[in-house]
């Protein structure tokens, strides 16, 4: 073979190797798992009840991934934010939950949360990797609604325009266990947000240079309610251009029609399901909602 060539063959080699796909899991503290990617993290999956300094014991919570990075290290999520310190990465959970006549809040944490149960997959196989979880809404000692979770993790693509991007692939089943739960949006303001969320990092610039895009195209102003199938916030994150999506899938209940909450300021999105119209969990009838995020490094893709 041609020295030249056999050369160029093991440089070959070794880029397509150092390219290929190694995800691990790894308990990195009594209440987070983290995900990485070639040594490099992907997300904190907040297993265990987390406070951060300074804040009252009463907004300790858990059940959501914090910190989540784009594919070229940004950090894209954020966490006991000053401004709206319930807010907590990308997590799912409603401000108005009413079991046998008493109401709760999981967004805010008020009487009811959202804990860790049990571990039902840690997988990694070629590119992907799964994690799936078994939490509970709880009031004390009493759990009302089980919820499944399973996140399937894809390896980092390339895409047109010099983009990368990995994503995530959510299904949420919750079901009522012993008694009726009604959920439901914020009635506060006629808002209707709860649900899937994604809160994100600051981004240089502030909300000056903070855009929104969705199916609709450029999104200058902030929107409650607004009706559309996928939205996106990108910016310069750490000095790096980066980018977060949340597509609501097809086969979700409300799907196409369901609201939105958007954000420049603060950054974050909602898929407001159910809004502002009450939903029951009934024991025997869980609920199914799937959603895919995209976490893309690079100036977004409309």
């Amino acid at each position: 073979m041609n020295c030249a060539l056999a050369i160029l063959l093991t440089v070959s080699t070794l880029t397509a190797a150092e390219a290929k796909t190694e995800f691990a899991f790894r308990e990195i503290s009594p209440t987070g798992m983290q995900l990485s990617d070639g040594g490099k993290p992907v997300f904190v999956y907040n297993f265990g009840r987390v406070l951060a300094p300074g804040f009252p014991e009463s907004m300790k919570r858990s059940c959501y991934l914090h910190p989540v990075y784009a594919p070229n290290g940004a950090l894209l999520s954020d966490d006991f934010n000053v401004d709206h310190p319930h807010h907590r990465g990308i997590s799912w959970m409603w401000p108005e939950v009413t079991v046998d006549g008493r109401q709760g809040d999981l967004w805010m944490v008020k009487r009811f949360q959202q804990r860790f149960v049990g571990w039902k997959a840690r997988e990694t196989q070629g590119e992907t990797a799964k994690l799936a979880v078994e939490n509970g809404w709880f009031e004390g000692d009493r759990k009302f609604v089980k919820e499944e979770v399973e996140m399937v993790v894809h390896g980092v693509k390339q895409v047109a325009g010099g983009n990368a991007q990995r994503v995530i692939d959510f299904t949420l089943i919750f079901e009522a266990l012993d008694a009726p739960v009604r959920i439901m949006g914020t009635t506060e303001g006629k808002k209707g947000f709860g649900g899937f969320c994604f809160r994100f990092a600051p981004r240089d610039g502030g909300t000056a240079k903070t855009i929104i895009r969705s199916e609709k195209g450029l999104s200058p102003k902030d929107a409650v309610l607004g009706k559309h199938r996928w939205a996106e916030v990108a910016g310069v994150f750490q000095g790096k251009p980066a980018w977060g999506r949340i597509d609501d899938q097809e086969g979700n209940p409300g799907y196409p029609n369901n609201g939105w909450l958007l954000r420049h300021g603060f950054g974050f999105l909602n898929v407001s399901y159910p809004g502002l119209v009450p939903l029951t969990l009934e024991p025997g009838k869980p609920l199914l909602l799937k959603y895919r995020v995209t976490l893309g490094a690079g100036e977004g893709v409309p």
